[in-house]
């Protein structure tokens, strides 16, 4: 991924609220500072994940467009070279520089082939370069250019059916994956909250008998200390396991509704700021 300009913002900024937070390092805001610093830090990678994954998606909207005119002219008697000329100008949304590049290619005398390779290249679609492929193929082969081109916008036309239809049964599914994480935030708020103070009680009574050994306010200042130390490691081992549990369910969520890794990280970075905002917002209403 290049580093833009709003990456490095993003950085800047992140890093600016993080050395802000240390000044409060001694209070119960530090931390909830020191995690939006991280947030404001890696917000611009997430987002930059995100704004290409919807560039592919209508990339690939767009050369089916792309292929259809093809096959529409090439019926016609057009040869495929004048048939990319004339659609230079047409709009294809996030296709219309390459496609323009394409033509102008051609039109310089590159051979199809050798320009559909640099097209390819260019966008950095796995469809469409699987596509191109087989139309430079045919092309250079000397085949029903026509017919080939045809099968290429049917098998683009049912991949992206078949993509649709996936999301949509699948949409049930995240919706689930949602509901599910945060029935699990609860279960691991009323552990920290409810059955955390009873732990430390028990902690607190059990050291209770080493405070006849230590003397009475020592041995309770130690038994407090004890509990403390491990209410406070508790809290922060759930914190964790929220954490990597939202990174890992919003990639099974991508996975399942896209079929891509890639278009799961949207789903971890909500998953995860929420998991963040609600456990350590809640050590601050209720630790």
């Amino acid at each position: 991924m290049e580093l833009k300009k709003t990456h490095w913002v993003g950085i800047g900024a992140g890093l600016l609220i993080i050395l802000l937070s240390l000044l409060l390092a001694n209070t119960k805001v530090f931390f909830l500072v020191f995690g939006i610093g991280i947030i404001v830090a890696v917000s611009p990678f997430v987002f930059s994940v995100i704004q290409e994954n919807k560039t592919d998606v209508e990339k690939e909207e767009m050369f089916l467009e792309f292929a259809r005119d093809l096959v529409e002219s090439v019926k016609s008697g057009t040869p495929i070279n004048r048939s990319i000329i004339n659609s230079r100008d047409k709009p294809y949304g996030a296709l219309s520089m390459n496609i323009k590049k394409l033509a102008n290619q051609i039109s310089l005398g590159i051979p199809l082939k050798n320009a559909l390779k640099i097209f390819s290249d260019d966008v950095n679609n796995k469809t469409i370069s699987r596509a191109l492929t087989l139309i430079g193929e045919a092309e250079r082969a000397g085949g029903d250019i026509g017919r080939i081109l045809e099968s290429v916008a049917s098998a683009v036309t049912m991949s992206d059916k078949l993509g649709k239809e996936r999301k949509s049964a699948a949409s049930t599914l995240v919706v689930q994956g949602y509901v599910i994480f945060f029935i699990f935030i609860v279960i691991i708020l009323v552990m920290q909250f409810k059955i955390l103070p009873l732990i430390s009680s028990f902690s607190a009574g059990g050291l209770g008998g080493l405070g006849g050994l230590l003397g009475g306010s020592a041995g309770a200042s130690a038994a407090s200390s004890g509990a403390s130390i491990q209410a406070s490691q508790l809290s922060n081992a759930f914190l964790f396991l929220l954490l990597v549990q939202g990174l890992f369910s919003g990639l099974t969520i991508g996975k399942l509704s896209e079929g891509s890794v890639k278009a799961g990280i949207k789903h971890s970075f909500a998953l995860m700021l929420f998991s963040f905002l609600i456990s350590t917002g809640a050590n601050l209403l209720f630790g």
